[in-house]
């Protein structure tokens, strides 16, 4: 899928001729290729991730997000309907909406108090009429032409998607059969939240959806999933990947774990530790398929991550070409005993942004985004695994994940 026909590059981007396994450092530098990426992505044909259906409970509640650099607003009407607008008053552009999330009978933007019902329709505007006999608007101001610009949204397992295209299949479609399988296997019972982290990292956006993708990295630079037999590349697991390549799912079986001898030569795990705790660790297998670790992530930004019992929802926006902002919300299940929720919210401290795996990710992507710094015409090398982007059964001693990313990225960019 690509857009070609849109706004092009002032300097082609000469894509390396060995295709995926190589990619330029300058798509992670360049302004122009940010600004190209807002049109054909985030405004492109793709679906992407607003919030949780919770997040918006009850009639009259928001919650602010956005999809690249456009504000955005997710409110449940009076009739208990989601709807997604731009965030941004018809009249001078002005957020409408300023908290992260909040309750309110409507939207009313604090420069010139213009109202918009909770479907984004302009209610009323201060001094219509004018004062005293003067001023106002035109006599054919029609307030139906004013309101705030509404976006295409789909609840999909409490998972709310927003998309601005309007010939775009649906979310079920966009996600393909075994993705859709695996979101339904993580919400299809009621979920609560438990908490939340968000952290600025200093890099760009495409560094951390790489990232997300990169098994061979997880048990290498996370010295405690390797440490202590939580996630390593000896268990039992595999790469499912969409038919598009666009999104995966790594997945791994704790106890399936062979202790191989090429573990004794990595120098990040440390056999000889203990755990005071070593109760943090325990997990019960909830899905009765032996699988104690998913990552899937879906194109462009969103991470569903089931750790043991720690189930989390990741995404991330762009702030700029060298800055994102990342968020972590931790869930449980409405049906989950108090037993339970604690070990959930222990579990969910292993990948906390005060240590551990958010951390080291952050740290690891702003490295590589401070060394690829004035590098445009040099590549990254992709080949772990072999060159191709197929799923892979048996190893997750690879890149392909990263290669199906940045296939649907080139596809979409109309990077040739």
């Amino acid at each position: 899928m690509s857009v070609a026909g849109s706004t092009q590059l002032s300097e082609p981007l000469q894509w390396p001729a060995e295709g995926v396994t190589r990619i330029p450092f300058r798509l992670f530098s360049d302004e122009e290729i940010y600004s190209l990426e807002q049109e054909r992505i985030f405004r492109g044909p793709v679906w992407h991730y607003l919030c949780l259906d919770i997040d918006v409970p009850a009639p009259g509640h928001y919650k602010t997000t956005t999809i690249g650099d456009v504000p955005i607003v997710v409110t449940r009407d009076e009739d208990g309907e989601l709807h997604a607008l731009v965030n941004r008053c018809a009249h001078k552009g002005a957020l409408v909406c300023l908290k992260e999330r909040g309750q309110a009978k409507d939207l009313t933007c604090v420069y010139h108090s213009w109202s918009y019902d909770l479907k984004g329709q302009l209610q009323a505007i201060a001094f219509r009429k004018g004062l005293n006999g003067s001023g106002g608007m035109p006599e054919d101001f029609d307030v139906a032409n004013h309101r705030l610009q509404p976006i295409r949204l789909e609840n999909f397992y409490g998972l709310v998607f927003g998309t601005f295209d309007e010939e775009i299949d649906g979310v079920e479609s966009f996600l393909g059969e075994e993705m859709s399988i695996l979101i339904r296997r993580a919400f299809g019972k009621k979920v609560k939240r438990l908490g939340t982290h968000s952290q600025v990292l200093h890099n760009n956006w495409k560094l951390y959806a790489e990232n997300l993708r990169d098994s061979y990295h997880a048990t290498l630079l996370h010295t405690f999933y390797t440490t202590f037999n939580v996630n390593r590349l000896d268990m039992d697991g595999g790469i499912m990947m969409s038919d598009s390549k666009w999104h995966h799912c790594s997945y791994a079986k704790r106890a399936t774990v062979s202790n191989a001898d090429e573990y004794k030569e990595v120098h990040s795990a440390q056999f000889e530790s203990k755990l005071n705790g070593p109760h943090l660790l325990d997990a019960i297998d909830e899905k009765d398929d032996g699988i104690t670790h998913t990552i899937q992530a879906i194109f462009p930004s969103l991470c569903i991550q089931f750790t043991l019992n720690s189930l989390a929802v990741r995404f991330f926006q762009p702030r700029g070409i060298d800055k994102t902002e990342l968020f972590w919300i931790y869930l449980g299940y409405e049906d989950d005993d108090e037993e339970m929720t604690r070990r959930r919210l222990l579990q969910s401290n292993l990948t906390g942004a005060a240590g551990l795996v958010s951390l080291e990710d952050g740290c690891i992507n702003e490295f590589v985004q401070r060394g690829t710094a004035g590098s445009a015409d040099h590549a990254a090398f992709l080949e772990m695994g072999g060159r191709d982007v197929e799923p892979s059964k048996t190893s997750r001693a690879t890149e392909v994940a990263i290669r199906g990313f940045w296939t649907g990225y080139r596809g979409i960019m109309d990077f040739g």
